[in-house]
């Protein structure tokens, strides 16, 4: 197997042209614990204020003036009345529903106020795992087997096989896959779908899971070229007793897993061809990340998630930010690489 050590990527950036810019707006989710069904997704996304002021903390180290402004019923009578030349988007929820965060890129479109990230398309295929995994397929792309499920008492398919894994159609953060999210029975897993349904009043995907090296794949757009980073999870416990993965308690353990170069030359290349792919045809803009679950035996990468807009930041336990470090590219690097980008249209 040909062996490589991690490549080190230079992002296009120019600081000088950061000058232009007279205000940036970094935009967040206004969060509330009413907002959402369980804790535990409010607690999925009410770090977002603090990574947002991170984020304007870095951008006032490049000397741009800068503010904060959630997400909230008064966010585009803010812009109009500020007109900054552009917004970092972070907004992942409006009042706790994932799906309403296509309201953002509208509103900005309509006050025709540059933004980072997705436009309206990219959200609304990023924020749906059933459209997203059928447009998978459309563009030859492996996903596993899967199935839709909208109520409570859908049979599942029983040609999906075992082992299963039950997801939210929509929401981000591992929301809703808690230690026994991996069901080994048809029986078990039904009862997941039910309970999850129920829980959170939104459809679900019932996914075949794919037992092998999981990888995790960033595309980050600098003007000039698509870039790919990608680096292999390597956990340090089963959270079942059976499988790796990643989930929701997880995150309270900050060695629940460590990134490592994917040092296979041909799984790594054949991963950048498919992701830049899957790039295009989700419209994601800038920058996304893909989670990929490679097939023990066949070696096949199964692309399981698309996160458009994913959680963007200075934190080195953002998996976007610490899989560039990996590749030398640090956060400073990006913002600027970003920033430059939009600057060059003022």
């Amino acid at each position: 197997m040909a062996k490589r050590k991690t490549t080190k990527i230079k992002l296009a950036g120019d600081r000088d042209l950061l000058k232009k810019f007279r205000l940036v707006v970094v935009a967040y989710s206004h969060v509330k614990r009413e907002y959402f069904p369980t804790r535990g997704a409010y607690e999925a996304e009410v770090e977002v204020e603090d990574r947002a002021a991170e984020v304007v903390a870095e951008i006032k180290k490049l000397g741009v003036e800068v503010k904060a402004i959630p997400g909230d019923q008064y966010f585009l009578t803010n812009i109009l009345v500020d007109k900054p030349d552009l917004i970092v988007n972070l907004v992942d929820t409006l009042r706790g529903e994932d799906m309403l965060q296509t309201s953002v890129p509208a509103a900005l479109e309509l006050s025709q106020v540059p933004y980072t990230g997705a436009k309206m398309e990219g959200m609304v295929i990023g924020n749906n795992r059933n459209l997203t995994k059928r447009l998978l397929m459309a563009y030859d792309i492996p996903t596993p087997y899967f199935q839709f499920i909208r109520r409570s008492g859908v049979a599942i398919d029983e040609a999906l096989g075992t082992p299963l894994i039950v997801k939210l159609n929509e929401g981000g953060g591992s929301v809703g896959i808690d230690d026994h999210a991996v069901k080994e029975t048809i029986r078990d897993a039904q009862r997941r779908v039910d309970s999850l349904i129920s829980t959170y009043k939104m459809p679900v995907i019932v996914e075949k899971f794919i037992d092998g090296p999981e990888i995790t794949c960033v595309v980050f757009d600098d003007g000039q070229k698509k870039r790919v980073f990608m680096a292999e999870k390597i956990f340090k416990k089963k959270p079942d007793g059976k499988h790796y993965f990643t989930s929701l308690e997880s995150y309270e353990d900050w060695d629940a897993y460590k990134y490592v170069p994917v040092d296979d030359q041909v799984l790594s290349n054949k991963i950048e061809t498919l992701a830049i792919r899957a790039f295009r045809g989700l419209h994601h803009k800038d920058y996304a990340k893909f989670d990929i679950r490679v097939e023990e035996g066949t070696g096949v990468p199964y692309f399981t998630d698309s996160n458009p807009n994913t959680a963007f930041g200075p934190d080195k336990g953002l998996p976007m930010t610490e899989v560039m470090a990996l590749h030398g590219v640090e956060f400073e690097d990006t913002i600027v690489s970003l920033l430059s980008k939009y600057a060059k249209g003022l």
